[in-house]
């Protein structure tokens, strides 16, 4: 055992790097080389077709079957010319991965030979089985027929020789399977109620778009390592392990100079992600070691979720090519932080304006005091449903940890948006808007110029915080589709939007009719927006909190203000079928009350199914490698004790193998009890197990059978500290967590 453990690490850290094929281009001159760019539709497109897809991308225009089949034409050139033999419907199904199923170009040509070829019709749609990928119940299994659908506002790309297309996934009656769709459903929520919104300010505006640019923290082990832990190749995570004796505690890893390996490794990946159109931007260590960070410059929300499954795909793959496993589980080892994918989202018009950005007038600061204060409702309004959008059995590990927000919704402003809002809610209408920009701020300090100070200091404790000209919405986990948390945020927005302008223009009417307001200073809508933004800024406080996330305060206050402070995971998932909840979403058309509940059974089936995987292996483990490699030891330990009462005095005998004793007494009681446990985990799975209602059955796993987990746990890193290190069966933290 202990021969095969040292092989393996031996081996891993023999791992060199391997000799990257840099580009001789500029990233700029090779960026997006295996994306179908509007650049490359130009070329390989006529040119009255290229005209007819840019209305289709740009202003969501028909696509009609002739203007298919052209573009197809031109794709599948395209496509042959970059040495493409297959092509493939991308999409994302209820997995929190992607799925593909590839079909070559060929088909028969009718005198015994064949032709490539690729239609309108095969670029369009696509007939994969429905009845294989979770549903919820929507679909039977023998009702299997369901529709991909082209995304044109995603373009293709090219992964090896195949050519991929993104696509909605729905079933045969039209019910979202995917997180596409109703994603993409959501944008144009928020796309039309926030342009009737920016009316009020700029009627020439035509569009609003959605925008993302997420973080996205992974952790790299040595491959070998990881195929010496099953925990972690069959669950994502350890599921035993006593802590490093050094972890994170003396803050050198974060932003230290990255390992040659891994830099080797990050400068490979970037190559293939910028070749794929994704915008690498940031790349760093992290605070936990092993753990690093990459972040793109922001795009289309639609867009920037693709670019993430897709990044993350090709992370696993790159990952694999310098010797390592990428671990994006949101807490793969107990101790040290985990991983998160902060999403930084905002809104702008199809005229540059960032609408969460101050401006310089005070129309544009009422402008910008609008579209804080209805996300802000939008936020409070649905604060637990948000937090059902994040939520998994692998984010609630690390939500409320020390390097991540709590699972309790609420909103960072900083000290000078927060006195803003206080001053409109409060002052006389003259002077509302003033707002200074950044402050100077000098420094003793000679050789350092003059720093600009941003509106807002940064809260590490807040879930969703404003960071200058965005909100940051921190609490999405690492593994996580983006999809599910800009669905209900661009949908609470939405809402909130709609709600807000119904009020306006009713309060304007209102105003219109009153002689008092007509004081020739302000317009009747300047008064209505006015009147409406106080009500908002009254109602909205309770999400506002600038102070400690993680304090025991903070949960009573909140439990006070109203917020949800629910803490176990398929309870939460149920705030999707609160009556407001499924409100929102069929009145803004994103989602049905039908696909909601489908969608809870997946995500309740999930939880347990996540769960019971940990539980089997943590049992098989417990019973097949610790407990014999433990009393393995204590046979040893009880030869030699024998040996010492052949060797000494019995007194002497018994004074030099107490210690031994002590140990030999230890490990038979913790095997002991770790026996009883796992026993005890079985039987808790069985009782769980009978139960036929999803929600009751996530409940259980939930309630008896993790909590054993933790208990078992517990007694066997007792074991590892105790147990001669040569026999442990395990890499230990020290050896997973530290690349040489």
């Amino acid at each position: 055992m202990e021969a095969l453990r040292f092989q393996v690490v031996g081996e891993a850290f023999k791992k060199k790097p391997l000799d990257v094929e840099t580009p001789s281009e500029r990233p700029c001159d090779y960026f997006g080389k295996k994306v179908f760019t509007r650049e490359k539709m130009f070329k390989y497109l006529p040119k009255h077709i290229y005209e007819k897809m840019m209305d289709v991308t740009d202003h969501g225009a028909r696509l009609d079957r002739d203007v298919a089949d052209a573009v197809a034409a031109g794709m599948r050139q395209w496509a042959m010319d970059n040495g493409v033999t297959h092509y493939t419907h991308w999409f994302q199904p209820l997995t929190e991965g992607t799925a593909e199923k590839h079909d070559s170009f060929i088909e028969h040509d009718g005198k015994g030979g064949m032709v490539e070829e690729f239609s309108g019709k095969l670029l369009v749609q696509q007939e994969p089985d429905a009845s294989s990928f979770p549903s919820g119940g929507i679909r039977s299994t023998f009702e299997a027929r369901g529709y991909s659908a082209w995304d044109p506002t995603s373009p293709v790309f090219i992964i090896d020789d195949t050519l991929c297309i993104p696509t909605v996934f729905i079933s045969y009656n039209g019910d979202a399977l995917d997180y596409k769709a109703p994603l993409l459903k959501a944008l144009h929520a928020v796309n039309v109620a926030a342009t009737e919104v920016c009316h009020y300010f700029d009627p020439s505006v035509k569009k609003v778009t959605s925008n993302l640019g997420w973080e996205q923290e992974y952790f790299l082990v040595d491959e070998g390592l990881y195929a010496a832990r099953p925990d972690l190749l069959l669950t994502g995570r350890t599921l035993m392990g006593h802590d490093s004796a050094k972890n994170q505690q003396m803050d050198d890893h974060y932003f230290g100079s990255i390992p040659e390996r891994v830099a080797a490794f990050m400068r490979d990946l970037e190559i293939q992600a910028l070749e794929l159109g994704v915008p690498c931007k940031t790349r760093h260590n992290e605070v936990a070691p092993n753990q690093f960070e990459l972040a793109p410059i922001y795009e289309e929300t639609n867009l920037a979720v693709d670019h993430n499954m897709l990044l993350m795909s090709v992370m696993k793959r790159m990952a694999r090519k310098h010797g390592f496993r990428v671990l994006l589980h949101e807490k793969p080892f107990a101790g040290i932080n985990g991983s998160g994918k902060h999403n930084n989202w905002s809104l702008s018009t199809d005229n540059g304006i960032l609408l969460h950005a101050p401006g310089k007038t005070a129309e544009q600061n009422l402008r910008f005091a609008t579209f804080i204060v209805e996300t802000l409702m939008g936020v409070y309004r649905h604060n637990g449903l948000l937090k059902a959008s994040i939520m998994s059995a692998t984010n609630a590990h690390r939500l409320g940890a020390n390097e991540a927000p709590p699972a309790i919704i609420s909103s960072f402003l900083g000290k000078q948006l927060s006195e803003l809002l206080d001053h409109i809610e409060k002052a006389d209408r003259e002077n509302l808007l003033a707002m200074d920009g950044k402050q100077g701020m000098k420094l003793d300090i000679p050789e350092i110029p003059e720093l600009l100070i941003d509106n807002t200091d940064r809260n590490r404790t807040s879930p969703f915080a404003f960071t200058g000209n965005r909100f940051e919405f921190r609490a999405v986990g690492s593994e996580a589709n983006c999809a599910s948390a800009m669905i209900a945020l661009n949908s609470a927005v939405a809402e909130a939007l709609v709600n807000f302008k119904k009020r306006v223009d009713q309060r304007i009417a209102e105003i219109s009719q009153n002689p008092e307001f007509a004081d020739g200073k302000h317009t009747p809508k300047f008064h209505a927006i006015i009147d409406i933004l106080r009500e908002d800024i009254k109602t909205c406080k309770p999400i506002r909190f600038d102070g400690n996330g993680y304090s025991d305060e903070w949960v009573e206050e909140a439990t006070r203000r109203g917020l949800d402070v629910e803490k176990s995971c398929p309870k939460i998932f149920e705030r999707y079928l609160d009556a407001d909840s499924i409100q929102m979403f069929e009145s803004l058309g994103v989602m049905t009350k039908k696909e909601l509940e489908a969608r809870n059974e997946v995500k309740w089936e999930t939880y347990t199914k996540k769960i019971q995987i940990e539980a089997r292996v943590l049992g098989d483990l417990s019973m097949n490698h610790i407990i014999p490699v433990a009393t393995r030891y204590q046979s040893e330990l009880l030869k030699n004790v024998d040996r010492m009462a052949t060797v000494f005095p019995e007194e002497k005998a018994k004074q030099l193998s107490s210690r031994n004793i002590k140990l030999i007494e230890e490990i038979a009681e913790r095997t002991s009890t770790i026996e009883r446990q796992v026993e005890e985990l079985v039987n808790a799975r069985r009782q769980a197990n009978v139960i036929e209602d999803e929600h009751a059955k996530a409940i259980a796993y939930h309630d008896q059978v993790e909590p054993k987990l933790d208990d078992i746990r517990y007694q066997i890193d007792k074991l590892e500290l105790i147990v001669d290190d040569s026999l442990w069966p395990l890499p230990k933290y020290r050896e997973l967590l530290f690349i040489r």
